[in-house]
């Protein structure tokens, strides 16, 4: 093989460092973006907010007019104040190269630690502030907090803690209390005492907790309500006999064992439909999820508008002060570092307005092309892919992607994600589209306004669907169906 030289040419696409940052700012959702925002505040002394500026300029102005009222006040009373030696005051100028130890002594206020700080020396290099964050109430807290409020002996209290242990995020115990009798080390321990403070534990809040099947959990809510409850007694009939009756719904069957009219049955089902089937829910262990929207969408004079939601974008700025500190020709280290930091600012500043031009370029595009929905509303959507808004904002697929990924807009109709908008499509009888949003809003509007005693099966929902032009097969709206949570037409059927 025979070795030659070659002369190629040749296009190649170089990820730069800063097209790798505009990349990455550009897929931040608002809150990881404020983050990091923050975190280039802290690590570039470049970078600085408008309002950090403003706020220190009339802090200083203010701090002037102080001063001289103080050295005014001070001149007319003609009185010089002496500090004590053995004064603890601040004196008003310290040797720059001194330590607040040089000057005062900290053993005295190192000596108190607080109620909540272990024993032994302490240091303020120890202490994780955010470490000390509070946590979220789980279900476990807040039974033991109930326990701790009663009056049980050491053996029940004991027995009450491992039985809570044993509960899960729903409420439901999930262990039978005959294996508690090997598990405890406790003498003479029969299963009649665990059932006994079972019973204690199931009568704490929430309602129902401490269940061991749903048919017990629905029970013990019954059981809590006052006597007097109305249909509390036929409630109370179904859960306990007829459950499976009631787990199938079969009217029919509740109607002919427990002997009642149409109205009271209904009223007693209403009354089981109104109790909560997973008590522990009710006692959240998670953080709440924030959503900050990043564009805000309001309809003026007929014209609907978009633009960038004010309080997610801080003004950041080139620090002027420490930029005249920069010398052109000095190579030295301090010059070089003030020289980085400086060309990082700007590239950051830099990225930062390109994805906000970006954002507000493809939510301005997606409210053009579903000006439909924001007037008339779910049934009015359109079918939408990225390729439709890339093609018409001359951008990359996986930039519209990026953008629609996490990012939110505040419209008259609720805070949307940007990938609420696009949605696949189905084939109507004219020969058009139809999207699956518009579908799955023409099924809802159906459902709700069905016959209590008749619901619509799927196989009528997509007859009905045939006869407006939209063709969708019965799976098809039994997908749609469960996807927006609604149970089938046997379980919808009421008296």
């Amino acid at each position: 093989m025979k070795q030659s030289i070659q002369l190629r040419l040749g296009q190649q696409l170089t990820m730069t460092p800063q097209l790798q940052q505009a990349i990455k700012l550009l897929q931040l959702s608002t809150l990881d973006l404020q983050r990091e925002i923050q975190d280039a505040l802290e690590s570039n002394l470049m970078l600085e907010t408008a309002e950090e500026e403003e706020t220190g300029r009339d802090r200083s102005t203010e701090m002037t007019g102080e001063t001289a009222k103080l050295q005014q006040s001070q001149a007319d009373s003609g009185v010089d104040a002496e500090v004590p030696a053995e004064s603890s005051a601040l004196p008003d100028e310290l040797a720059v190269d001194s330590e607040w130890s040089d000057t005062y002594d900290s053993e005295p206020h190192e000596q108190y630690a607080g109620p909540s700080a272990s024993p032994g020396p302490s240091s303020s290099d120890d202490v994780d502030l955010f470490a000390q964050q509070s946590r979220p109430q789980t279900l476990h807290d807040h039974l033991e907090w109930q326990l701790g409020l009663g009056h049980l002996g050491p053996r029940d209290r004991m027995i009450a803690e491992a039985l809570i242990d044993a509960i899960d995020g729903d409420g439901y115990l999930r262990l039978d209390p005959a294996e508690l009798i090997e598990t405890l080390e406790l003498e003479d321990l029969e299963l009649d005492e665990i059932e006994a403070v079972l019973h204690a534990i199931q009568a704490l809040d929430p309602a129902g907790v401490g269940a061991r099947d749903p048919r017990e959990c629905l029970l013990l809510q019954l059981r809590q309500l006052p006597p007097d409850t109305p249909h509390r007694a036929g409630a109370l009939k179904i859960c306990d006999s007829l459950f499976e009756a009631l787990a199938r719904n079969d009217l029919d069957e509740m109607r002919r064992h427990t002997k009642l009219s149409d109205i009271e049955l209904g009223r007693a089902l209403s009354l089981v439909r109104s109790l909560q089937p997973r008590p522990g829910s009710l006692i959240s262990d998670h953080r709440p999820d924030y959503v900050i929207p990043d564009v805000l969408v309001r309809k003026r004079a007929g014209v609907w508008q978009v633009e960038l939601n004010p309080e997610t974008q801080p003004k950041l700025r080139v620090n002027e002060e420490y930029a005249k500190l920069i010398r052109r020709a000095d190579d030295g280290a301090e010059n070089v570092c003030l020289k980085t930091h400086l060309q990082e600012a700007r590239w950051f500043i830099k990225s930062l307005l390109s994805r906000n031009d970006t954002v507000l370029r493809v939510a301005t595009k997606i409210v053009e092309l579903q000006r439909d929905f924001f007037d008339y509303g779910e049934e009015a959507m359109r079918p939408l892919i990225l390729r439709d808004v890339a093609d018409s904002l001359e951008l990359h697929e996986s930039t519209v992607s990026r953008v629609t990924t996490q990012k939110y807009m505040h419209t008259p109709r609720g805070t949307l994600e940007f990938k609420y908008f696009f949605s696949s499509h189905v084939g109507t009888a004219s020969g058009g589209e139809c999207s699956s949003t518009a579908i799955r809003a023409v099924i809802r509007k159906l459902i709700a306004a069905e016959t209590a005693n008749k619901p619509l099966s799927d196989s009528k929902i997509a007859g009905i669907l045939s006869e407006q032009g939209i063709n969708v097969a019965r799976r098809t709206v039994a997908k749609y169906r469960e996807a927006m949570g609604i149970p089938p037409s046997n379980e919808r059927k009421r008296l």
